[in-house]
């Protein structure tokens, strides 16, 4: 009976083994069996240029991200690449400081240190245009301790760069030039540059934001696509690299963000497609070639695109077309939306300014543009700067427009009105203000303000660079109206002031003013 028993016991057991065995088998097979194509390590990236007719695809080379156990040994390995090409730059000039100046904080136009970016093995630099502008002479110290007298190649203002070029031996250690187009937002990189006369510093963070505006260049034709980054930047990494993990070059740090003039989170650096474009041309020409389209161009935001009945806010608004230009003679008009142009989507003005910008004179692009509910393609042949369309409508951008004069100004007023034009003069900066005329509310798109009519040079806002011919709309967030109110906002305000400028063209500007 026990006997009998046992082997009952010994069945049930085995029998629920295999059960137990037959089960974990199909739970397995349908847990694994999931997603049986192995997914790829390399992330693919299809890249269409219709300006040269070809399509390509190209492989990345990136890796997905990293672990936490390997990131370590990725930036000690990308430090490593990286350092011996990035090159402090030593600027002699009448006027070099070294401090911080704008908002947007760009070291001052003559500062007396920045960094550069050795692109060549011959010698040729990459930095920015406000590191060496007004340099009486310019040298450059390698990692290695190494020093050489640098000579000006090309400079290109509406773009913010600028190659030197240092004679020496052959054997110059260089970076490679990555794919910006390739850059996301939430990428690693990491920043090299000499900030704070602390040489060959390296910091780390993520890609923050892509396309970013900020409207700091000083140019009519200024071209502004920044890639944001919190890796920290500070004054003196101005012209320094910003890295991919794989050590690649994907961007000139150019910008900061900040009230202090030191590092708050926010740095901007010159993609490096654009950079390419701009270093080739002045490294075989000395100057950029750039082609234009000949037009006038606005954002498209709810109201435009409710006027001109567009079911979405989307493109780019032509609000002018220069008589007989590029533009003009393909047949773009005014009013019409661009929606893309050599195959690349645009909703901002500066992303078609920045596709633009990669073209030469004579280049061919197709326009993707919607008119009155249809949508057509144009083909554009670009036209450079010498063309005789151009020459009056260069000249006249690239002068600072007069005051518009006043309907009233010739008839008399009463007295009560005659102190409307008074100077006002704002002694601790060295400037004089006055009250906003009717046609200048129109002309900046502002309705109320204070003119900045002179600025004394020497002073504090000349030395923080503020130009004349704006009108400041605030001071440290708070609104202006009038000269008057600058007047009661200085009494107590604690220095550096914060202040907002719309400039001639529309466009907003920063200022630190001690």
């Amino acid at each position: 009976m026990i006997m009998a028993t046992r082997r009952a016991v010994r069945l049930l057991i085995g029998t629920g083994l295999l059960l137990v065995g037959l089960l974990a088998g199909i739970w397995s097979t349908l847990l694994f069996d999931r997603d049986p194509a192995p997914r790829p390590s390399t992330r693919i990236v299809k890249s269409v240029d219709e300006g040269r007719g070809s399509s390509t695809v190209v492989d990345s080379g990136r890796e997905d991200s990293p672990t936490p156990a390997s990131l370590g040994d990725r930036f000690r390995r990308v430090a490593g690449q990286v350092r011996g090409a990035v090159v402090a730059i030593r600027v002699q000039g009448d006027e070099a400081e070294s401090g911080p100046r704008e908002f947007f904080d760009r070291p001052p136009r003559q500062q007396n240190l920045g960094s550069g970016v050795l692109i060549s093995p011959d010698g040729y630099i990459v930095t920015n245009y406000h590191v060496i502008e007004g340099a009486a002479a310019t040298e450059v110290r390698l990692p290695d301790k190494r020093q050489f007298k640098a000579r000006i190649v090309g400079t290109d203002e509406a773009t913010d760069l600028a190659v030197l070029k240092i004679d020496g031996p052959s054997d110059f250690p260089v970076l490679p030039i990555g794919r910006s187009d390739d850059v996301q937002v939430g990428d690693w990189v990491v920043a090299v540059g000499n900030p704070f006369r602390l040489t060959s510093t390296v910091t780390a963070g993520i890609v923050s934001a892509l396309g970013r505006q900020l409207q700091i260049i000083e140019d009519q034709f200024r071209v502004e696509n920044f890639i944001q980054t919190d890796a920290a930047i500070n004054p003196g990494n101005s012209g320094g690299a910003l890295v991919n993990l794989d050590g690649e070059l994907i961007g000139i740090n150019t910008a900061i963000a900040s009230r202090t003039g030191a590092y708050e989170g926010y740095g901007f650096a010159i993609p490096s497609r654009l950079m390419e474009r701009v270093v080739t041309d002045l490294m075989e020409h000395g100057e950029m070639r750039r082609g234009y389209l000949g037009v006038s161009i606005q954002e498209v935001d709810e109201d435009r695109a409710e006027e001109v009945g567009l079911d979405a806010i989307h493109g780019v608004y032509i609000a002018g077309v220069r008589s007989g230009s590029a533009a003009d003679r393909a047949g773009i008009r005014r009013g019409d939306i661009v929606e893309a142009v050599a195959g690349q989507r645009v909703d901002a003005p500066n992303e078609l300014q920045s596709v633009v910008a990669l073209r030469r004179p004579g280049d061919r692009v197709q326009v993707r543009v919607w008119r009155e509910g249809k949508t057509q393609t144009l083909t554009v042949r670009l036209m450079g700067e010498d063309t005789p369309a151009y020459q009056d409508w260069l000249s006249d951008r690239q002068s600072p427009p007069e005051p518009e004069p006043s309907p009233q100004a010739q008839r008399p007023q009463p007295p009560s009105d005659s102190t409307a034009e008074t100077v006002v003069p704002i002694e601790p900066w060295g400037v004089g203000l006055r009250p906003l005329r009717a046609p200048e509310q129109e002309r900046y798109e502002v309705d109320d303000g204070a003119y900045v009519a002179h600025v004394d040079q020497g002073r504090p806002a000349a030395e923080a660079g503020l130009p004349r011919d704006v009108v400041i709309t605030a001071l440290n967030d708070t609104s202006v109206a009038t000269p008057t109110d600058v007047q009661t906002h200085l009494q107590d305000a604690e220095t550096p002031v914060l202040v907002e400028v719309r400039r001639p063209d529309g466009t907003r500007a920063f200022y630190e003013i001690q």
